[in-house]
């Protein structure tokens, strides 16, 4: 039986190896992406002095509106409780395009930037750096990463099947790398012991990501956890509630804050936009978790809440999804765990290419 795991082990690395591992290395390389561009640019994200009491919302507000253009608006902040750090400020195009400002001063410090690393890494990771054509019709680099995704976890159970140790000596000898055996036994227990090591969260990082690439697979995902999709829901209500709010100011966002910042002393931040706000706490578990308020934009009276523990579980599951995927679920040092893992990953096609080459080149040499 183990036999035939080997060869398909084998037959399921050797085509798509390269891909997996750029797919490995281009997540890993956007685990601390955040962490990286907040270092690299301190101007943008902390302020040079932090006063008593930062600017009205609505005064901040108008003072980014003013250095728009005609045909962009402001949609909505973003303000986190660290007092040294500047204020997200949303804007209506491009997508996902921000400001940063200082609170206490009103100064716009500039725009949010996508270094082109963080972003060449994502595309690559995501799609292969391929593109969705304007016509629509198959976009091939995203089917390539989920098919090479589904065929690693393929490969990660396999190899389980092939390299577990059957006794406790065993095993210890399977979590052991020596260097002084040459490289190619650095390579076979680099190859057994590291995949024994990265295997927990390769797989649930492989196991998530399949969410975002096929729709089959997201569905049967969600119904392992007794959970129902739903598609296209809300858009139209959505566009329609955007549109009649458009004309609707920010002169109540200020209440909104001060109320919603008092009522949660301990938020990591809090967003509001034309009539919700999100308030945030920076706990273990889903990193996208946050409290839901709704409010009459013309007097800034809170009419609904919706709180993360009441919430839909299929709002709950997509936020652990993606904490599950970067590593954000146990903070920093799961985060350090699922960059050492996605390294691994990356790896261990190279190794297994290494030893599947001597091999072949002993084989022809013992025929000769």
């Amino acid at each position: 039986m183990k036999k035939i795991f080997r060869t398909l082990h084998l037959w399921l690395s050797v085509p798509f190896g390269l891909l997996v591992s750029l797919i490995c290395f281009s997540g890993a390389m956007l685990v601390f992406e955040n962490e990286i561009t907040e270092w690299s640019r301190p101007d943008l994200y902390h302020v040079k002095e932090v006063k008593a009491e930062p600017l009205p919302v609505e005064m901040l507000l108008e003072r980014v509106a003013e250095t728009l253009p005609d045909s962009v608006s402001v949609t909505g902040v973003s303000i986190p409780s660290e007092k040294g750090r500047t204020w997200q400020v949303n804007l209506s195009k491009p997508r996902r395009a921000s400001v940063y400002i200082d609170p206490y001063t009103g100064e716009v410090k500039g725009k949010y930037e996508r270094p082109a690393f963080f972003l060449t890494m994502f595309k690559l990771h995501r799609w292969l750096l391929d593109s969705m054509k304007p016509g629509g019709g198959i976009f091939w680099g995203k089917v390539i990463v989920g098919v090479s995704t589904l065929i690693f976890v393929l490969i990660l159970l396999t190899g389980i099947i092939i390299w577990w140790p059957r006794t406790l000596r065993a095993l210890k000898n399977s979590l052991k790398i020596t260097l002084r055996r040459g490289f190619r036994r650095f390579c076979y227990d680099f190859h057994v012991a590291g995949g024994l090591y990265a295997l927990l969260f390769l797989l649930m990082m492989s196991l998530t990501g399949l969410t975002w690439s096929f729709a089959w697979y997201r569905t049967g995902f969600y119904k392992i956890f007794g959970v129902e999709t739903r598609q296209g829901s809300g858009h139209a209500a959505h566009g329609q509630e955007k549109k009649e709010k458009s004309q609707v100011p920010y002169a109540h966002w200020e209440q909104v804050y001060r109320q919603l910042k008092d009522e949660n002393p301990d938020y990591r931040q809090i967003s509001i936009s034309r009539g919700t706000a999100n308030v945030s706490f920076d706990r273990l578990g889903n990193q996208r978790a946050s409290d839901r308020y709704e409010f009459d934009p013309r007097s800034g009276e809170i009419m609904n809440v919706s709180l993360y523990q009441d919430a839909e579980p299929s709002g709950k599951i997509r936020g652990w999804i993606y904490s599950v995927h970067v590593g954000s679920w146990g903070g920093i040092f799961t985060k350090i765990l699922a960059f050492a893992a996605a390294l691994i990953g990356a790896c261990l096609p190279l190794t297994g290419y290494y030893l599947w080459i001597k091999r072949k080149i002993g084989q022809r040499k013992r025929r000769c």
